[in-house]
């Protein structure tokens, strides 16, 4: 056996190995709603590490405006030593915006209350999503009444990372309120509604300024200059300069994993 053959074999070996090391579980339901679209839709997927506990927990919400989109991990995730959940939820019009957020509630709370099957730990679970996602994420944990439905303390969370979230309004919410994108409120759908001191951390990441979406950039500073105002300890911003809405998650993902390495750090 020549020294080329013994390199193919030991990378493939390697390979196995790591394959090995992980496992997904797919289409796990998260809601005993009876309501058809919610068994269709409230599905949720756990991607983790065979031969670890306590692990890091990422829930990781979809984008698509609230109206499309499908649950995925991406590649950024993986192997990384964490536990990946992604929940799918109910999409406007189908849904009300509302069940569009107690749908984020409820996979978070079932991932509080079933992640340690998976060698995740309940305390250290960080909401992460795009767009819309960071949206939802953003509801559930400022507004706590979302998940106290399901017996679950938002504070509990280790951090939100809302990529390029909205923070007023979600614009399709004002849509079928008859309002324009550019025809910004701030009501009780609005994040910016639930700013307050004793949240967990926030890590806010925007796209470029030029290049967002509808603004997206501004509304994301001024949510991040509420929160200081208001006493908030941990609550931070990046802006992906060069990249536009739906590009900036490629470099963002660094942050996250580097901000999960300091929030779960030995004090």
């Amino acid at each position: 056996m020549n020294n080329k053959t013994v390199l193919t074999f030991v990378l493939l070996l390697c390979t196995i190995i790591a394959k090995a090391q992980y496992q997904q579980v797919n289409d796990i339901p998260y809601t005993e709603s009876t309501n058809a679209y919610a068994k269709e839709r409230c599905k949720l997927d756990v991607y983790y590490p065979t031969d670890q506990k306590d692990a890091p927990v990422v829930v990781w919400f979809h984008g698509g405006g609230l109206e499309g989109g499908s649950k995925y991990i991406d590649q950024e995730l993986r192997n990384s030593g964490y536990v990946v959940v992604a929940p799918n939820y109910r999409l406007l019009p189908k849904a009300t915006i509302d069940e569009c957020i107690d749908d984020a509630a409820a996979a978070v709370a079932w991932t509080y209350k079933n992640i340690e099957k998976y060698g995740g730990s309940k305390r250290k679970i960080f909401v992460a999503g795009h767009s819309a996602g960071g949206y939802l994420l953003d509801m559930i944990g400022l507004d706590k009444k979302w998940l106290a439905k399901y017996g679950v303390d938002a504070d509990s969370l280790a951090a939100l990372f809302p990529f390029s979230g909205q923070c007023v309004t979600h614009y399709n919410v004002r849509k079928l309120q008859g309002i324009g994108p550019l025809q910004a409120t701030i009501d009780q759908y609005a994040p910016l509604t639930f700013v307050r001191a004793d949240a967990p951390p926030i890590i806010i990441i925007s796209g470029d300024r030029e290049q967002e979406l509808y603004g997206r950039y501004e509304e994301q500073a001024y949510f991040w200059r509420m929160l200081k105002l208001i006493g908030h300890k941990d609550v931070s911003i990046y802006e992906m300069q060069g990249y536009d809405h739906g590009a900036m998650p490629h470099p963002a993902y660094h942050i996250l994993k580097e901000q999960i390495k300091r929030l779960t750090a030995p004090k």
